[in-house]
């Protein structure tokens, strides 16, 4: 694909420079006029070409050698003293060719030696002005290729470094997500075993979510509630009668929109880790919807914030979450998080623009 995008490139930038020299070839022609001004295709070839012919070595001089051999490497010094050194031998030799085609011309229509016009240094400094806004075309053109191709490398190497961030942040998700699991289902294991075996059940089939479709970069909003109503079924089990979980989903089983995979689920984490206490009344509310420019993730948990003693957790989590959202989403993104006045409930709402 890359191969085909340079060869179409190159192509345009060939067809470029053959159409813009080919006015400058012809613009002798375009100062015609109805008055009388004629000129034939001999008068062309042996007095005006020869201008554009050397506007043409100048260019070329520079665009395939000079530039890339001094300027590009930070030789300035010697390009410049090159280029005064080219444009002088141009100049003289257009000169020299225009003297001798005058005194021919002049001979064969029988005017002598007569010069009739200008002074003669008037046309040799047009001649060298000119050249050397010629070079400065050159190098303009060459500069702005060579930063757009820079530029396009920049991007390449900083859409890899991404991707590669990414990835190590879900494959740190993983173990993550399976000790929180994990811990919940050893919880189980002291108080019902009946609910630590249909647990286990249930994380095979979470784990076949998190194995297969985490490594991909985006994944079905329907599927991706399916595994939270999944994992809010796993956490249910271990729950106490003190403790009231609310679930809205307002989208579409069949929903086509894509989402990073595991981009809610540590906020639900955080919500069942935080908003659950073994004597205190405690309730978690989880809210999704989807409209055809956004979804939103509305969160509310009471908060009971763990002891330093606890070690089921890290809080690794909401760490993540906010790294992985400003390398997807940036920009595209509104998440607001935080602990009440009162100090009794944590509200997380994450908006995601697609």
């Amino acid at each position: 694909m890359k191969q085909i995008l340079y060869s179409r490139s190159r192509i345009i930038e060939a067809l470029i420079h053959i159409i813009g020299w080919g006015i400058v070839f012809a613009f002798p022609f375009v100062m015609m006029t109805r008055s009388g001004f004629t000129i034939t295709w001999m008068e062309y070839l042996r007095h005006g070409s020869i201008v554009p012919l050397s506007f043409l070595i100048v260019f070329y001089c520079n665009y395939c050698f000079l530039i890339p051999r001094y300027l590009f490497e930070g030789r300035i010094r010697q390009y410049l003293l090159l280029n005064i050194l080219l444009i002088a031998c141009v100049t003289a030799g257009v000169h020299f060719w225009q003297e001798y085609a005058f005194h021919t011309y002049a001979k064969a229509d029988g005017e002598g030696q007569r010069h009739i016009g200008p002074p003669k240094w008037i046309f040799i400094m047009r001649d060298f002005f000119s050249m050397i806004l010629t070079v400065g075309l050159s190098a303009a053109i060459r500069l702005s290729g060579r930063w757009v191709q820079v530029e396009a490398a920049r991007r390449e190497a900083e859409k890899s470094r991404t991707e590669a961030e990414l990835k190590n942040l879900r494959n740190q998700l993983n173990p993550h997500f399976l000790l929180n699991t994990l811990n919940n289902i050893y919880a189980l294991i002291a108080f019902d075993t009946d609910k630590a075996q249909t647990a286990v059940q249930e994380l095979s089939r979470l784990l076949r979510h998190v194995l297969y479709d985490n490594q991909q970069n985006f994944v079905t909003l329907g599927k991706e509630m399916d595994f939270i109503k999944n994992y809010i079924a796993l956490m249910r089990i271990r729950l106490s009668s003190n403790v009231t979980v609310e679930t809205r989903f307002d989208i579409r089983p069949d929903s086509p929109t894509e989402i990073a995979p595991l981009i809610f689920i540590s906020l639900i984490e955080n919500a069942f880790k935080h908003g659950i206490s073994p004597t205190e009344p405690s309730h978690i509310r989880i809210y999704f919807s989807e409209n055809v420019h956004e979804v939103r993730c509305e969160i509310t948990n009471s908060y009971h914030p763990k002891s330093e003693a606890d070690k089921s957790g890290s809080g690794i989590g909401l760490e993540q979450v906010g790294k992985r959202l400003e390398l997807t989403y940036p920009g595209r993104y509104e998440w607001k998080h935080g602990i009440s006045e009162d100090g009794k409930e944590y509200k997380s709402v994450l908006t995601i623009n697609y």
